[in-house]
């Protein structure tokens, strides 16, 4: 299996294992992977995500080039289609999904890093979408997540220069959210999942649908959305506990419903 799952409680951890090819994405982890994150979709007692790497090089260094340069172009169109699947089932998930980037995320890696909700980089991470230097573009869903996250204007350097960045400038171009040394960089990813863990599932998921839809409508659909999730909010147990529990000063007993 190239897909390790650890669960801690209400945390999964999920490891990219392929050490000898760097993390490498091919079909065989793709599908690995989209069955894996499906599996964490339907499971109501995992409430957080933590996505990482094996070893201490890389998240992900990239697709997998040498079955890539094999495809034909149907192939090719197959194998984007499966990994815009994966990335899309991450990104989807009503459980928020943290990635804990700890090393090389190039590529098809910075792609799987982009689906994630939240990004934790190791301070030797390095991000970059060096496709136009292999004559080929992104495939998995760079070109339209990384100017929603980082604006066009550094998508645009990122992807026509092909040069990597590093894990400190990624973070003030709001590419990830935390650089840590090494050793810190799964514990911190650790803490922050278990925080969202003890939050309202139901929740977690009508903000990351409202907020998924932001920069995707106008203004006025986008008030008319977070309208209609916040009134759903009261037809809930998760409303009624958590104000319940801000009242008698307990903390608050989310169940999800």
């Amino acid at each position: 299996m190239a897909v390790l799952v650890e669960s801690r409680d209400a945390v999964a951890v999920v490891t990219i294992s392929r050490p000898q090819a760097l993390n490498a994405l091919d079909g065989k982890t793709l599908r690995e992977l989209l069955a894996v994150a499906e599996e964490i979709a339907a499971d109501t007692g995992t409430r957080a995500v933590v996505l990482t790497g094996a070893g201490d090089k890389a998240f992900v260094a990239g697709a997998d080039i040498a079955e890539m340069s094999r495809f034909s172009a149907e192939q090719a169109r197959r194998f984007s289609l499966l990994g815009r699947r994966a990335m899309a089932a991450i990104e989807g998930a009503s459980q928020p999904w943290v990635a804990a980037v700890n090393g090389f995320a190039l590529g098809g890696g910075c792609e799987l890093a982009l689906a994630c909700d939240i990004r934790f980089a190791a301070q030797n991470a390095k991000f970059g979408q060096p496709e136009i230097g292999l004559g080929v573009t992104p495939g998995f869903g760079g070109t339209q997540r990384l100017p929603r996250i980082v604006g066009l204007g550094w998508a645009k350097y990122i992807c026509l220069s092909g040069r990597p960045i590093r894990a400190e400038q990624a973070e003030r171009i709001g590419l990830v959210q935390g650089v840590f040394p090494r050793e810190e960089l799964l514990p911190a990813a650790m803490k922050l999942a278990g925080e969202l863990a003890q939050k309202s599932p139901l929740i977690l998921d009508y903000l990351k649908r409202q907020l998924s839809r932001a920069l995707d409508v106008d203004l006025d659909t986008g008030h008319e959305i977070e309208r209609d999730l916040f009134a759903l909010c009261f037809a809930s147990h998760d409303q009624k506990e958590g104000m319940g529990a801000f009242l008698e000063k307990r903390a608050p007993e989310f169940r999800g419903d």
